[in-house]
């Protein structure tokens, strides 16, 4: 296949391919030996373990063409990227392009396997499955990598790292770029078994790989396979080896064909016989290529499915205000939620850091669910917000539905490369076979000098990555219902909770508080609401508050403190992906003027995306511009409270600014 690529060099460089050309003997090793039940994590350079997992070579080439039936993402991404989900093969979430980012997904698997077990969720009639993370040496440098290598040593999980050391990065090789390789960086973590062998030889290959994955199969614990091979090909095919290399002979002498080759003569096979493969070999793929070529591309239409797969919810469904049931504060109705969701769903679990037992989160948001429901099933995670984010990748491919916790919104960005890169695009770009059902709770928010890094507001930048939904609720029994929604959601919800809400402590935030609503209330994501609503009016001015979260409060106390309740529509967004567009225009159309309220620095933000999406809707009926009252353009939150309340918004700040729009 890699020969008859670059034969037709001018009809597949349209699109970016890599080889496996010199790694295929550990490749084929290690595809051979897997099972249906288990899990798998090719990198790009892994065609050959595709193939012998089952996969044709047509199927390899309509991604490389990026046809609409590519089995993997119909045309949306690269060659050897794969995603699969046949019954008989082993199964493929989707993954990135492979750079070490992969490494916590499919620790998730392991994870999500391990917990199984645990829990009874397993299927005994089958031989205990694996996760497989296939890796390049120099992917094992990211510090993901050792987000990942920690948790599998600490759990102790089912996991087998199969490390193809080619000495290279793309142009940097190793003596450049790594300190030691990925067996002697494999025993700093206690726990993690190493070893390492020639890749380039089969026999040795397949033997070692035999006896490593029938251990973790029976013993349940991780191992990591260092294995020697060659590049013998270019990086990919718009990095040409010889660019760059200089040890081509050198590599070129580790072939492991001719290895191969000897292996099967000493075994009994014949010349004629290999001779005979071959030639059919060359005949399959040239066969193959010529009809994926006649193949179809996509249409234009295809670009718009399996963004999400669809959910259940999409109604207002329950009691929100049951008789007799007391008002609590908002951290107890997700704390209410959760445990009601834990105690009648099993595959439901909860972890992330300081969540456990002890504490049982810093605000008390998980306090005796460790208790309730064990150890096993809430637990506290290492700082590390990478692997608590894109483990939720692996979790949710073998059936269960993580809550996982960022403590502060500050701490996110660490978790955001899996956010964006894993999280997001996993059911995009496997067209749909593998959405991430997973709920990541974000405290978010000033309050009561939290200081620069535990204050931030951070929707702006979440509300740019396409593929997840982002709530924002003003009080409990919205946080209720959305927490709800978004477990029986099949596709990934940030829920970001204004810590200031919380217990309401802040001063003209009693409105928060709820009445806790049903067992049964769920709340759809995308469904705006009303919490002050007006009439039209032709002799007053009127005005449209478009808010969210503490922004909602504020919008209230300011129009009561005015007198103008009855001049001023509050829409409350509750969630900010899907956003209810056509709340906000009808609300707006009917009172002629709007102030968008939020607590980001307003420069660049959502909040100013949001008003310029209004002025574009509803030019004709306005009558001022469309204003936005967010906190000062600086670069934090300080921990002082006089600056820090001159920095945020406030009841005070958003009348006065109210009071101009409505003289405008």
């Amino acid at each position: 296949m890699a020969e008859l690529y670059e034969a037709n060099f001018k009809q597949v460089s349209k699109y970016v391919h890599a080889t496996s050309r010199g790694h295929e003997a550990i490749q084929v090793a290690l595809g051979l030996q897997l099972l249906p039940q288990d899990y798998v994590f090719p990198y790009y350079r892994d065609d050959a373990m595709l193939l012998a997992i089952g996969m044709q070579p047509y199927d390899l080439m309509l991604q490389l063409l990026a046809k609409k039936d590519d089995p993997f993402s119909a045309g949306r991404t690269y060659y050897s990227h794969p995603s699969l989900k046949d019954d008989d093969k082993p199964k493929i979430p989707h993954q990135s392009s492979a750079t070490g980012m992969q490494a916590i997904p499919a620790t998730g698997v392991a994870m999500g396997l391990q917990y199984k077990e645990l829990q009874g969720l397993n299927d005994n009639s089958i031989e205990n499955p694996i996760s497989v993370c296939s890796l390049g040496d120099a992917s094992v440098t990211e510090g993901e990598i050792a987000e990942a290598f920690q948790m599998a040593a600490l759990k102790q999980m089912p996991m087998l790292y199969l490390v193809q050391d080619n000495g290279w990065d793309i142009s940097a090789n190793a003596a450049e770029t790594r300190a030691q390789n990925a067996f002697e960086y494999a025993k700093g973590f206690k726990g993690l078994e190493a070893v390492s062998i020639d890749g380039a030889n089969f026999i040795e290959s397949y033997s070692t790989l035999q006896k490593v994955i029938a251990t973790i199969r029976e013993e349940r614990r991780p191992f990591l396979v260092h294995a020697k091979v060659p590049l013998l090909n270019h990086h990919t095919s718009g990095v040409r080896m010889e660019w760059y290399r200089d040890d081509l002979d050198e590599a070129r002498s580790r072939d492991p064909y001719p290895i191969l080759r000897q292996q099967l003569l000493d075994n009994g096979f014949s010349e004629d016989e290999i001779n005979t493969i071959e030639q059919k070999t060359k005949e399959k793929v040239a066969s193959d290529f010529e009809k994926a070529l006649q193949a179809d591309d996509p249409s234009p239409e295809d670009l718009f499915t399996n963004d999400f797969v669809p959910t259940p919810i999409t109604e207002e469904r329950g009691v929100r205000e049951p008789e007799g049931a007391d008002k609590v504060v908002m951290v107890d109705c997700a704390l209410f939620a959760v445990e009601e969701l834990m105690r009648e769903h099993k595959e439901c679990l909860l972890y992330g850091q300081d969540v456990g037992g002890r504490l049982g989160g810093v605000f008390r948001e998980a306090a005796t669910l460790a208790q309730k429901f064990g150890d096993d099933r809430v637990f506290n995670t290492p700082i590390q917000e990478a692997f608590i984010v894109g483990s939720t990748v692996g979790m949710s491919a073998v059936g269960l539905k993580p809550i996982v916790e960022v403590q502060f919104a500050d701490y996110i960005w660490p978790g955001l490369n899996q956010l964006f890169t894993e999280v997001s695009r996993s059911c995009y770009l496997s067209n749909g076979k593998w959405p991430v059902s997973m709920i990541l709770r974000v405290p978010i928010g000033a309050y009561g000098s939290g200081g620069p890094y535990h204050s931030s507001s951070v929707e702006s930048v979440l509300t740019n990555i396409r593929g997840i939904k982002i709530a924002y609720p003003s009080n409990g029994a919205d946080l209720k219902g959305l927490m709800k929604a978004a477990f029986h959601d099949p596709n990934p919800v940030v829920i970001l909770e204004h810590k200031g809400l919380y217990w309401s402590k802040v001063p003209g935030t009693s409105t928060a508080t709820s009445v806790e609503p049903g067992e049964d209330y769920v709340l759809p994501l995308g469904k705006a609401w009303l919490p002050q609503e007006i009439w039209p009016q032709e002799t007053e001015e009127t005005l449209t508050v478009v808010t969210y979260g503490m922004g909602v409060h504020w919008a209230y106390n300011a129009s009561g403190e005015l007198g103008m309740r009855n001049q001023i529509e509050i829409v409350d967004l509750r969630t900010l992906y899907p956003l209810d567009e056509d709340t906000i225009m009808k609300s707006v159309k009917k009172t002629g003027k709007c102030l968008v309220v939020t607590e980001e620095p307003s420069n660049n933000s959502f909040a100013r995306a949001l008003a310029g999406k209004i002025q574009e809707e509803c030019f004709k009926f306005l009558d001022a511009p469309v204003m936005v009252i967010g906190s000062e353009n600086m670069p934090a939150i300080p921990l002082n409270s006089t600056l820090e309340q001159t920095m945020i918004p406030s009841t005070e700040k958003v009348k006065a600014k109210i009071e101009e729009l409505l003289g405008y």
